[in-house]
């Protein structure tokens, strides 16, 4: 894959669908940041890049990689998000057995249908708070993590998915017409077998790009079948 840096030219010249977080020079999640880039620049497997470096933190290694696949993910669906309209896509769905609701305990107290744009500007929104909260996602290392970090961080990278959900079955086209295909395979292959590594997101969440899953990435077993076609939240 390549950096963050020419992820960005590829898919837009640098100007990004949302805000992007960045990790300051001098800061440990900085060097963690530049040692994933350049093992992701290595070329070496996927399967091996995303396991915690000998003497690392957990925490440390799973915010850094939070961060940057909000990052990449802001900018895939950057690419299809003018043919994601209310009209093209009135619902969070990943085709016809699978429908997102939204509900975030403050606005949406219930959860809601709402059309895909919406859905997801209203995820990215979220998550962007999260992650630009210190007392969430600590910058420096004198400051400790929460004891919700890890349930937060499943929670954000199951949202996170479900893009990858509904931009693969229901705006790929556009992916393959601009030739960023190969770009948007490998993101999602990383984003996989980190969330394997950790078990940071629910099978069952996996079900709608089960069969993709299988054929993108290739040294993977197919991802256990789940019964519930259901309505999340």
């Amino acid at each position: 894959m390549a950096s963050l840096g020419g992820f960005v030219e590829f898919f837009q010249k640098g100007k990004t669908f949302r805000p992007k977080k960045k990790f300051e020079p001098g800061t440990l999640k900085y060097s963690l940041h530049k040692q994933a880039q350049a093992s992701l620049n290595s070329g070496i497997n996927l399967r091996n890049v995303v396991a915690l470096p000998p003497g690392e933190d957990l925490n440390d290694w799973i915010a850094v990689h939070v961060v940057d696949f909000f990052n990449r993910i802001n900018l895939i669906y950057g690419t299809v998000c003018e043919y994601c309209t209310a009209t093209s896509c009135p619902t969070m769905s990943g085709g016809q057995k699978f429908e997102y609701l939204w509900a975030d305990g403050v606005k949406y107290k219930k959860p809601t249908c709402l059309p895909a744009h919406q859905y997801i500007a209203l995820l990215m929104d979220w998550v962007e708070t999260q992650i630009n909260d210190e007392h969430v996602f600590p910058v420096t290392v004198d400051v400790p993590f929460p004891k919700t970090f890890i349930p937060l961080c499943k929670k954000i990278l199951t949202r996170l998915f479900r893009v990858f959900v509904h931009v693969y079955i229901h705006h790929f086209d556009r992916i393959v017409a601009i030739g960023a295909e190969a770009h948007v395979n490998t993101c999602y292959k990383h984003f996989y077998y980190f969330i394997i590594e950790f078990d940071l997101v629910p099978q069952k969440e996996l079900e709608p790009l089960k069969d993709m899953t299988v054929q993108v990435c290739h040294d993977t077993s197919e991802v256990p079948s789940s019964a519930n076609s259901d309505q999340k939240k």
